[in-house]
């Protein structure tokens, strides 16, 4: 028995990296899974494959997060495939790293679009697609929103926009018995940070982690979420838990 049984559950941007980390643990405690993407179909098929090949339940289902009518669409297409989801992770985001002073209007809006708006559009939909028993919000942010390394403004910016916005929402949605939390990752080895790898940089960022000196990886932070969008943290809302092996 899963913790997760029954239950049915969206996750934003999961065809690759966390997301795709989240959606397998998500699937393995029993839930059934709709794996968005945006544009990333292979990638997102190939987690759906994975999750199937283990005896698991999932879907892909494309949308981009920040247009209303095709998130709508994802929670329409989760209930077809489903049932009502009572679970959401709001996973998907961009990143822009360079100088503030490189930064563009464009970046503002690519990255708040997808990060503050596609929660804000996600979590609406919630609320009008989760069972009248209500259900589990899982943001997913950064330690960088409390403590951005250089060159990583807007990013570290959006994402404290999410710490607020869950914190805010928790206190608002507890009366629908909607549960509302943040699960704050530390420096981890996807796709967005491969470049840092094995860099000057990159060593001294792990430098400051206390468990093991190294990159966490998807594994390392989907057993919190799934926690989390569990009955087991019934009793929890308006948390942020780092997942960060002791980085802050």
């Amino acid at each position: 028995m899963g913790k997760l049984n029954n239950k049915v559950a969206i996750v934003t941007g999961a065809a690759r990296g966390i997301g795709a980390g989240i959606a397998k643990r998500l699937a393995a405690e029993g839930a059934a899974v709709v794996v968005n993407y945006a544009s990333s179909r292979e990638a997102a098929e190939r987690t759906v494959k994975e999750i199937v090949a283990a005896g698991g339940k999932a879907t892909a289902v494309q949308g981009d997060v920040a247009e209303a009518a095709e998130v709508e669409k994802m929670f329409e297409a989760a209930e077809i495939a489903f049932g009502k989801p009572s679970i959401l992770i709001n996973n998907a985001a961009t990143a822009s790293f360079g100088t503030f002073e490189e930064t563009s209007e464009a970046d503002y809006r690519r990255l708040f679009d997808t990060n503050v708006l596609g929660t804000i559009l996600t979590t609406k939909a919630a609320m009008r697609h989760f069972p009248e028993t209500g259900g589990s919000i899982v943001n997913i942010g950064t330690i960088s929103s409390w403590n951005p390394v250089p060159n990583t403004s807007l990013y570290s910016a959006s994402k404290a926009a999410i710490d607020t916005l869950t914190l805010s929402l928790s206190r608002e949605l507890g009366a629908r018995n909607i549960r509302v939390n943040i699960v704050a990752p530390g420096y981890t080895h996807t796709e967005m940070t491969e470049g840092m790898v094995g860099t000057d940089f990159g060593n001294m960022l792990i430098a400051g982690v206390p468990l093991g000196q190294r990159f966490g990886k998807p594994d390392d932070i989907a057993p919190t979420v799934a926690f989390l969008a569990s009955d087991e943290a019934a009793w929890l809302t308006g948390e942020r838990i780092n997942a960060s092996g002791g980085a802050r």
